[in-house]
């Protein structure tokens, strides 16, 4: 199907030669409150090894980028708090490309930032925006939906990478898919949905045009930031006087006191939205075996288990696997203290056990934890948090 009214102007965008290679910004924040105990605001659940390996998530992020994007072309835009573990796991990503954000803003800026610092070094690059925190099983597979994605970038297209659904799922955003772009994969994105109801995440996923919204992104960064500038006038003006300074001594200075006056908001409410309503976002849908890692249930389900179903995740400051289990069906345990975890004669639950705090919760509840640590901060124990 032929692409129609702004689609079609999109074709006709002028490519520059120097838009094959990639720019791969992974936006590492967030505590991961539903991982607690795990998972603390200072050392959050992207530096873990949640991937059945010895890597963090981190490390597995930028890993299965790199048929795209070599560690020269890496940023990662992180808090103060983990500048530094970040940079130490990422040993070959250049130092310069550790963008840290004073203060967490949401998606928006951070991205937008990495985006200005990006433009300034190359003003028609290709980037892609990729969550620190996601588990991907098909990496070849993910690297071609990503190209297919690059061509619609390339088109001028803002695009959207979109999960095929294989169930209702209430707690994922979705994608409204319109036609065919070109003669390629890329579909036209008619509108962003929020998290439905289970009667409507069911019609979603019987009607097929429907994608869940896996958060990643691939653009030209100019004409990201022209849409950013048309969409959120504030937030592009205040990103361009940090970059303006960003080469040169008043740097922090300038970051330290705009950064704070930028508005709070996701880079899906503050652009692709917008954009969609106007014909100018795109998708290309994928099955790479995607999971969001949002719970220690859905570790549970996406980790190798025993033959009872037991999942063990990760390994205790010394290294090893201190777990003893006896007739046990279904647990996931987190060994991350030194001491011996050991269970006997129970089911479907979770046990984390880190130096200061223990959980035990069925797994059926995971996504309740959250509440745990809301319920401390309520109390005043932020030393817990």
């Amino acid at each position: 199907m032929a692409p129609s009214g702004n689609l079609r102007s999109l074709h006709s965008v002028r490519m520059s030669e120097n838009q094959g290679a990639l720019y791969a910004v992974i936006p590492a924040g967030g505590s991961g409150t539903r991982l607690w105990p795990l998972s603390r605001a200072g050392h959050p659940k992207f530096l873990h090894p949640l991937t059945g390996t010895d890597a963090s998530l981190l490390q597995a992020t930028v890993d299965r980028l790199s048929p795209l994007a070599a560690p020269e072309k890496v940023l990662v835009v992180t808090g103060v708090a983990h500048a530094a573990e970040v940079s130490r796991q990422l040993a070959a990503v250049p130092v310069e490309n550790i963008i840290v954000e004073p203060s967490p803003r949401d998606s928006c800026a951070a991205i937008a930032l990495a985006a200005a610092v990006i433009a300034r070094r190359e003003p028609e690059a290709l980037m892609g925006s990729f969550a620190a925190d996601h588990l991907i099983s098909d990496g070849p597979g993910f690297i071609k939906v990503i190209e297919h994605a690059m061509a619609g970038a390339r088109q001028g297209l803002l695009m959207t990478l979109g999960i095929t659904p294989t169930r209702p799922e209430t707690g994922y955003g979705y994608v409204q898919c319109g036609g065919q772009v070109g003669d390629g994969a890329v579909l036209s994105v008619e509108e962003f949905k929020e998290k439905p109801s289970y009667d409507v995440a069911e019609s979603y996923v019987k009607s097929g045009n429907y994608l869940w919204n896996a958060g990643m992104f691939v653009w030209r960064v100019d004409v990201f930031l022209t849409e950013l500038a048309r969409q959120q006038p504030q937030l592009h003006a205040g990103i361009s006087r940090i970059t303006q300074a960003w080469d040169t001594s008043s740097r922090e200075e300038v970051l330290g006191e705009v950064w704070p006056t930028l508005p709070r908001i996701s880079v899906d409410y503050a652009v692709m939205e917008g954009a969609a309503t106007v014909g100018r976002v795109g998708t290309v849908p994928g099955d790479f075996g995607w999971n969001d890692v949002g719970d220690f249930h859905t570790l549970g389900e996406v980790l190798t288990a025993d033959s009872a179903g037991n999942v063990v995740v990760g390994k205790d400051a010394s290294g090893q696997q201190s777990v003893l289990l006896r007739e046990t069906e279904n647990l996931v345990v987190v060994p991350n203290s030194g001491r011996l975890v050991a269970a006997l004669g129970v089911r479907d639950l979770i046990i984390v056990d880190t130096p200061d705090a223990v959980l035990v919760c069925p797994r059926e509840r995971a996504q309740e934890v959250k509440s745990l640590v809301d319920d401390l901060r309520n109390k005043g124990e932020l030393h817990y948090i």
